[in-house]
């Protein structure tokens, strides 16, 4: 007992008369909340000082969220896809798409999809008729996104495919084109230009918030292991480290200026005597050069220990974002002069998953019928920069590309 003589025996008594007799009604707003527009709201719970808490979720009921097919049951979707749509507000996880039986059995019993929603490729048509699918995520290696995307979009679904689009700008536009005739919403799985703290760069940027963006320096590398794995296959990826990891390099530098690069120049370094780069790549370095007059300089590995850096330079400060490729852990600093001082702001914003920010886009958008924010022009538009870098490594000597004027070209309205 305290010197107030209450025990824990005796609050929690008065807890349960409280709530019985319906005291639990008369309590104050800021700790009960109100429903306002079909979402539960609270008041400010702490001082104007501190940070404002998010606001709860406010999902929409499971039997009007857009039903999601998940395609290739690989690590990317076990460990990152089939998660995240546990944390979406707008979507559900519908049906399986794979080839291999005995693993889609298993997901399905996790996950919950009755057997009857369980597709392998050869029947993939069969999804026509099954009006809980709206949309197919295709998550299979990039050789096959676009037969499988045109197939799905003949059987009347939406595609989220992952990135890069497919292995070439040709069977790019081909998706385009497939997926507008079928009348299906075509997205590409930028999941970048969906998560926060990236988000956040692209804010300051345009805003101008430090004057200008001059130079943008991106890094994406990491150390890639056994020879043996599609990657290695040109067929099927398309190419080495560029498609892969340096797409998100040269994706971020079009989508921070809203611009596309008029010239690009770029280099390709091999290990002697590497069996697994007889096909493709392990290292390039590129540069960018952007009509507004940002250049960037790109850096793209299969053979490096994993970095993941996204650095702008403006007149007034550097904006730097660690970890900006990766799945989680982005930190963000921002340099610049405060009076007499040199300060490093250090920005901390509420965790999302990247992932479940893209899918609900996705549901948006089926729900809607706008135009995603990456749509598959965005796609096609880095295939024709990749195949220029790749012309522009084989002969030593820069690249010029068309211009295209205007902001934002290849991309739908900014996400929610």
């Amino acid at each position: 007992m305290d010197r107030n003589g209450l025990n824990r025996r005796t609050l929690v008594a008065l807890g349960a008369g409280t709530l019985a007799t319906g005291g639990a009604a008369a309590a104050p707003e800021i700790d009960t909340g109100r429903v306002e527009n079909g979402r539960v709201v609270f008041p400010p719970w702490v001082a104007p000082t501190e940070r404002p808490a998010p606001e709860p979720a406010a999902p929409m009921p499971v039997a009007d969220r857009v039903g999601f097919a998940v395609m290739g049951l690989g690590r990317l979707s076990l460990e990152q896809i089939l998660p995240a749509l546990g944390m979406t507000k707008k979507a559900r996880l519908a049906a399986l798409i794979s080839g291999t039986p005995a693993k889609a059995a298993q997901v399905a019993a996790q996950y919950g999809v009755p057997s009857s929603a369980v597709y392998d490729y050869d029947g993939l048509e069969r999804i026509r008729d099954n009006p809980d699918i709206k949309v197919v995520y295709v998550v299979v290696p990039n050789g096959l996104h676009k037969d499988y995307t045109l197939r799905t979009a003949q059987a009347g679904k939406h595609v989220l495919c992952e990135k890069p689009m497919a292995v070439s700008s040709v069977e790019a536009q081909a998706m385009v084109e497939g997926c507008r005739a079928a009348r299906c919403l075509l997205m590409i799985a930028y999941r970048c230009q969906y998560e926060p703290y990236n988000r956040e760069v692209l804010r300051l940027v345009r805003s101008a918030a430090y004057g200008p963006a001059r130079f943008i320096d991106a890094t994406n590398v990491q150390n890639q292991g056994d020879g043996t794995q599609w990657r290695f296959n040109r067929a099927l990826a398309g190419g080495g480290a560029l498609p892969d990891v340096g797409l998100y390099c040269l994706n971020a530098a079009r989508y921070l200026t809203g611009e596309e690069p008029v010239e690009v120049f770029s280099r390709i370094v091999n290990p002697v005597g590497d069996a697994r780069y007889a096909e493709v790549e392990e290292t390039m370095t590129f540069t960018l050069r952007f009509p507004g007059g940002v250049v960037a300089n790109c850096a793209t590995s299969y053979g490096m220990h994993e970095s993941r850096l996204l650095r702008v330079h403006t007149p007034g400060a550097a904006i730097v974002l660690d970890d900006a490729f990766s799945y989680g852990g982005q930190h963000l600093r921002i340099s610049h002069r405060d009076g007499p001082a040199e300060t490093i702001d250090d920005r901390r914003l509420p965790r999302q998953n990247q992932f479940a920010l893209e899918i609900d886009h996705m549901a948006e958008c089926v729900l809607s019928g706008r135009q995603p924010h990456t749509p598959g022009e965005e796609g096609v538009q880095d295939h024709r920069i990749m195949e220029a870098l790749y012309r522009s490594a084989a002969s030593g000597q820069p690249v010029e590309l068309p211009r295209s004027d205007g902001l934002d070209r290849f991309r739908g309205a900014q996400p929610t």
